[in-house]
């Protein structure tokens, strides 16, 4: 698989404003709280039922936050971009910030489903030892039931947490 080439958020708004197509590959959550405007959303976990460029796409752009997914799925990209000539957003959204180009933020949407799973986790294990040192060591078992759970979802890909997370009612409009 081919690897992209890196393109700084200055040249990708100049190729942008020649007809370029910027394509968003965070999941639906992400984008919905904050994305670069005319951007097209593909979340990366769709790439392989549906190509994120379509006909007549002659330069595609891929970008997530960091830029870190966009560049560990170089080959992936550039093969679902067969055709096109395509580049990876260094640094990704936060370059494009920090560059000082425009953004789209809806702080209505809640925040990303991961960052909950993380507050989620870090909150049942702290309560879980201050539990187990205050009250009782059996509650010491709810921060290795959350650490197992961390564990079993890093090797797996499936994460229950997210799961259930994004059925609670605030999460419902950034995922239907």
């Amino acid at each position: 698989m081919t690897a992209l080439k890196s393109i700084s958020p200055a040249r990708a708004a100049e190729l942008i404003r020649d007809g370029a197509v910027l394509v968003d590959i965070r999941e639906a959550d992400e984008h919905a709280r904050e994305r670069i405007p005319g951007a097209r959303h593909h979340a990366l976990s769709r790439l392989g039922t549906e190509s994120p460029a379509r006909a007549g796409d002659k330069i595609v752009i891929f970008h997530c936050r960091s830029g870190m997914r966009t560049q560990g799925n170089a080959g992936a990209l550039a093969a679902s971009a067969a055709g096109c000539e395509a580049y990876v957003l260094e640094g990704g959204l936060d370059a494009w910030k920090k560059a000082g180009l425009p953004v789209a933020k809806d702080r209505k949407q809640p925040i990303e489903i991961m960052r909950q799973v993380q507050i989620g986790a870090g909150s049942l294990v702290l309560i879980g030892v201050l539990l187990g040192f205050f009250v009782n060591p059996t509650f010491y078992a709810l921060s290795g039931l959350v650490g197992a759970g961390l564990l079993f979802a890093g090797v797996t890909g499936f994460c229950g947490m997210a799961r259930v997370l994004a059925l609670m009612p605030w999460n419902r409009t950034a995922n239907a």
